[in-house]
């Protein structure tokens, strides 16, 4: 494998080689091995925690080769390492809590219609985890990222398709997270990284692989959920594959702060070179004069954006052909042209079409469909109607962005709360009032939506990331001395639960 200089297209380095099929089936079989390993909490949450320091104690070294691999910035890579570090240690946290593993006891109750016997449930690691490497996000959602957090959280080894955009990163970070379970006392091949399109496909086809983490794009993801699917044994695919995080403007908000809202819009659709997977790429907005005030000061903001690097080369010229092929449809306008900017770099625009072009199916429908990159579409409607007849039409995603006024989000039945209805079905987390770029790490979040965003219902971000990695079990009637430890009625470890309907701890 080559590592290449986005910024040059040049060859950087030679990293390792493709894993062939037998590679694949080692790295796996090693995973398999170490599941044990990983049984005791105390280890787990030592583990993360060494892994965020190895990380840190690499850290420049991780944030040099990672920028030149993507040409994201230093900057912008020492705050992704920032929030790598962060999310293993909550993951630490998590299990140290406790709570995530569910701990439900209904005692046998005789004098109930039907008895009721004796039922303890809590929830166990799957097994091998598959992980998938984001090209956009090389260290918090790669090697290091939240699927491998979470899934050692829960106690799952994990053996990692790295991305090809940043192999030699990869196998730094990977060193790092084996240097940490070394430290701690568990076998290296908690985590291994694995390199070559060939290696993906065998992964999620490998028997001993009990589930699969994805970030990417609609076809790659799609091909790997149908193999997980196909399998002989399927197993659950989190994928994360595409979406347009679509914002809605209220005629009030944008007559209320045009150029609040402009502003706002153009950093979140250009910020990392629109490269963010919660980029707003379509835009819901009044037409008339409120609306070609909040146009005219998102073209002036659009326009002084600065040229930026896309991650490689095939993302640069399908970036290009898409803005040149929804450019070219009728009634499509083009405010600031987006578009190849010298050899290797790009410029952000916005493309600006009437509602009623996207009210019925048609060649228009490419607008509704992503183009990664910095570049929004401009979707102007006359009423309400209109607005609700496009939404109606649009796919799952990650985020919906709503815009309102100061009145229009105090009224308890208005506006805002039709509008706030009529997004909730689209996506997993609703803004109201700011822009979708920037997902927080915390137990609150959710990051996934309705396909295609998504494969699955869950969050690939925050606390409840490791639900994903587990599986309840029910213990009916087992005599006490054979209960695990996390279901005895003493409760050695501590654990928060609920007995008979009341919760402790």
């Amino acid at each position: 494998m080559w590592s290449v200089d986005p910024r040059t297209g040049k060859q950087r380095e030679q990293v390792g080689a493709e894993a062939t099929a037998a590679d694949v089936d080692a790295a796996v079989r090693a995973a398999h091995a170490a599941l044990p390993a990983l049984a005791d909490r105390d280890t787990r949450i030592a583990l993360l925690r060494a892994a965020a320091d190895e990380l840190e104690a690499d850290g420049t070294r991780i944030i040099a080769s990672a920028d030149a691999e993507t040409a994201l910035g230093e900057t912008r890579l020492t705050g992704e390492l920032a929030r790598t570090t962060g999310q293993l240690r909550a993951f630490a946290d998590e299990v140290a809590d406790g709570a995530y593993l569910g701990v439900i006891i209904d005692h046998a109750d005789t004098s109930l219609t039907p008895p009721r016997p004796d039922l303890r449930r809590y929830k166990i690691p799957l097994g091998v985890v598959a992980v998938y490497s984001a090209s956009n996000f090389p260290l918090a959602f790669s090697v290091p990222g939240g699927d491998t957090a979470s899934a050692l959280a829960a106690g799952c080894p994990v053996v990692v398709k790295a991305h090809p955009d940043h192999p030699a990163t990869s196998e730094l970070t990977g060193a790092a997270l084996r240097r940490a379970a070394a430290a701690v006392g568990v076998p290296q091949d908690t985590v291994s990284v694995v390199h070559g399109f060939e290696a993906g496909v065998e992964l999620v086809k490998h028997p001993l692989v009990t589930a699969a983490g994805f970030t990417g794009s609609v076809r790659g993801g799609r091909a790997l959920f149908d193999a997980a699917a196909a399998r002989p044994v399927p197993i659950p695919f989190h994928g994360e594959l595409g979406s347009l995080n679509p914002v809605v403007i209220t005629e009030d908000a944008a007559r209320e702060r045009a150029e609040e809202i402009g502003g706002g819009l153009a950093g979140s659709m250009t910020l990392g070179t629109g490269q963010f997977c919660t980029k707003p790429g379509f835009v819901l907005a009044p037409a008339g004069e409120a609306g070609d005030a909040l146009l005219a000061a998102l073209t002036a903001k659009v326009a002084e954006a600065a040229p930026g690097v896309l991650l490689d080369g095939r993302m640069r010229d399908a970036f290009a052909a898409g803005v040149r092929e929804r450019a070219a449809l009728d009634g499509v306008g083009a405010p600031v042209a987006a578009g190849e900017a010298g050899e290797n770099a790009v410029t952000a625009g916005i493309l600006t079409v009437d509602a009623a072009r996207l009210a019925a199916e048609g060649p228009h429908d490419l607008l509704i469909e992503e183009c990664f990159g910095p570049v929004t579409v401009l979707v102007r409607y006359e009423t309400a109607e209109q607005a609700a007849a496009v939404l109606s039409r649009l796919p799952g995603n990650l985020t919906a962005t709503l815009h309102l006024s100061a009145a229009e989000g105090e009224e308890e039945d208005g506006t805002g709360a039709r509008l706030l209805a009529r997004l909730t079905p689209l996506a997993g987390r609703i803004l109201v009032n700011g822009w979708p770029t920037g997902v927080a790490v915390t137990a609150a979040q959710q990051h996934g939506g309705p396909y295609p965003a998504t494969t699955s219902t869950s969050t690939s971000v925050g606390a409840t990331a490791i639900e994903r990695w587990l599986r309840p079990v029910a213990y009916q009637d087992a005599p006490a001395a054979l209960l695990p430890a996390e279901l005895r009625d003493d409760n050695p470890l501590g654990l928060p639960r609920r007995v008979d309907g009341r919760r402790e701890g």
